[in-house]
């Protein structure tokens, strides 16, 4: 395949610490520019706006936005128009009707869209889908807890309208489901926990049920300083499948299926993917784990708890 000179525009802390690594490994793709008005990458192209990258850059032709969720449909409609490819991080925008515009325009475009949900790109994540496939799931247990302050240090954007909030990482979980699980999942009852200062929740705690009635626990919480947890415990008419580390480490019946460390070649395989989108002029846009955020957010209950500081 043609190598392709791609831009990152918002080079924030998962650009730096996912998406570069991943370029510099890439065999298709190349670090041409950055697009931020603080951030730059060493040695490549910096722009501070949109506008003068699509200007003077004309034959990049890949983007990633790592924008906050805010600004990017913006940004996302901007480079579609002007004949780019686009990989939106997760989440891929603040609402899904704005991500089905923008399905809609890369499809007018001939361009393509895709929505990297970087949890499906686990390890574990192939191996758990496939034993799951004839299975009659009986019960899901999701736990998946971790410090705001080690992973969006300063952040304002995640608790501003649009920024989800707990449901950053949570989408994560639903993205693992949504892709494993051989049947449908919806929501039930959702109670959402808002510090008394911010706009999005920090805690949320849902019940869930399959289409065939199978209970589903979620807690998703974004105040553990200890340990980080990102597991799942999916029990079948035919043994139980434990997913941990995000899906990095996954056993089913006894037998283990990965025993990586978290977010182990995540990256590495989104951009692969991303490459044949491009080479076979598809999209990819996965609205499922976008759906359910905004199921909790009508369903939940909201309660006030501490003011939430850095």
């Amino acid at each position: 395949m043609t190598a392709i000179d791609l831009a990152i525009i918002g080079f924030g802390k998962i650009a730096r610490d996912q998406h570069r690594a991943a370029l510099d490994a890439s065999p298709v793709f190349h670090l041409a520019a950055t697009v931020d008005p603080v951030n730059r990458a060493e040695g490549v192209e910096a722009f501070p706006d949109t506008d003068s990258f699509l200007r003077r850059m004309p034959n990049v032709g890949a983007v990633s936005l790592c924008t906050p969720p805010q600004i990017r449909f913006a940004v996302a409609r901007q480079a579609l128009l002007a004949g780019r490819h686009v990989l939106l991080e997760k989440p891929p925008g603040t609402s899904v009707s704005e991500v089905m515009a923008l399905e809609r325009i890369a499809r007018e475009q001939g361009r393509t869209l895709f929505t990297a949900w970087h949890s499906q790109f686990a390890p574990g994540i192939p191996g758990a889908k496939k034993w799951l496939a004839d299975k009659r799931i009986t019960r899901i247990t999701v736990t998946w807890r971790e410090d705001v302050r080690r992973w969006h240090p300063g952040q304002d954007w995640i608790f501003a309208p649009g920024g989800a909030g707990v449901f950053d990482p949570g989408i994560n979980a639903y993205s693992i489901l949504t892709h494993i699980l051989p049947i449908a999942l919806y929501t039930t009852e959702a109670e959402l926990e808002f510090p008394e200062n911010r706009e999005t929740p920090i805690a949320a705690r849902l019940k869930m049920l399959t289409e065939e009635g199978a209970p589903a626990d979620l807690d998703f919480d974004f105040r553990e300083t200890g340990t980080q947890t990102w597991d799942m415990r999916i029990e079948t008419d035919r043994g139980t499948l434990a997913l941990s580390q995000g899906g990095a480490t996954v056993s089913a019946g006894g037998e283990t299926l990965a025993a990586e460390g978290a977010l182990a070649g995540e990256y590495d395989r989104i951009y692969a993917r991303f490459a044949k989108l491009i080479e076979r002029c598809e999209s990819d846009v996965d609205l499922a784990p976008f759906r359910h955020v905004a199921d909790a957010m009508m369903l939940g209950r909201r309660t006030t708890t501490e003011a939430f500081n850095w």
